[in-house]
């Protein structure tokens, strides 16, 4: 087994949860997962337990609420009795305390107006505040795939999460790249405790990746190093984050991935590329 390495988490999405990557992470030195009360139609953390309960206490688990049951599709609320009763539910089909709780994609029910969507963002945020403070979870983070509303909505009054995960990669917008690092300098919230997700646009199988090289962004890039691997390497830069969440049930494409560690991106062509971005929308708005 390697030494563990912090920078990546198995993401659990679309997992199919099998025992072996699980084991396969373990034996590469990953050891943290990432899942969700709502993945796997709201049978994630039941179907972890199961198929992998032995494992667990090796694992940093983090995981989220947000989500819930609804007639026919699944329904988000940041209602606080919902919340509070998800995060019970989840101590109970994990068999054990998540490390780690994301209050997730808050900006899906902040759509009213700014006072009232700041009031239910901190009694949301309250909320899991308290959990930690009664032993639900070891800590809290807000998850968020679209960012851009958060910032107008934050102020000292609310409380401060631990962790923030926002997207990342080449393939995120500048609006949500500026949004998620307004975010992070609000809060306070440091670079190492900010996490990254879905570092390929949600596919590594997108056509995309056979067109771009994303080995112009890395400064030491050599003929062993694939487009894939650098794309995830500059991913860790867009925006500024100390881990990955990245899911896959290829245990070698998880290797591969951690040896995209080793080389280092290139500060000034992704600062140019930030620029390039930048002058683009701000063409486009005009």
């Amino acid at each position: 087994m390697r030494e563990p390495d912090p920078r990546i988490v198995l993401g659990l999405h679309r997992s199919r949860y099998e025992r072996r990557i699980l084991t396969s992470a373990l034996d590469l030195g990953i050891t943290a997962i990432d899942t969700s009360f709502n993945y796997r139609g709201f049978t994630a953390h039941a179907t972890l337990a199961d198929v992998a309960g032995d494992l667990l206490p090796r694992f940093t688990v983090s995981t989220k609420v947000g989500f819930f049951t609804g007639v026919g599709h699944a329904e988000h609320s940041l209602d606080p009795g919902r919340l509070r009763v998800a995060l019970e539910q989840t101590n109970r089909d994990l068999g054990r305390v998540p490390d780690l709780v994301f209050l997730h994609n808050p900006e899906r029910s902040l759509t009213s107006p700014a006072a009232e969507a700041r009031d239910t963002l901190g009694r949301a945020c309250a909320t899991l505040a308290t959990a930690v403070e009664e032993g639900l979870c070891g800590t809290w983070g807000i998850s968020t795939w679209d960012p851009r509303p958060l910032p107008g909505l934050v102020d000292a009054t609310l409380p401060t999460p631990a962790v923030l995960m926002v997207r990342a990669g080449l393939l995120t917008g500048i609006d949500v790249l500026e949004a998620s690092k307004a975010l992070s300098a609000q809060w306070d919230i440091a670079p190492d405790q900010v996490w990254g997700m879905s570092p390929f646009g949600g596919d590594a199988a997108d056509p995309v990746w056979g067109r771009l090289d994303p080995r112009v962004f890395i400064s030491d890039a050599d003929d062993a190093l694939s487009g894939l691997q650098a794309a995830f390497r500059t991913a860790f830069s867009l925006p500024e984050v100390g881990r990955i969440a990245v899911g896959t049930d290829n245990p070698a494409h998880l290797q591969e991935l951690i040896h995209a560690l080793r080389y280092e991106p290139d500060a000034d062509r992704l600062r140019t590329y930030r620029q390039i971005l930048r002058e683009r929308a701000g063409c486009q708005a005009d």
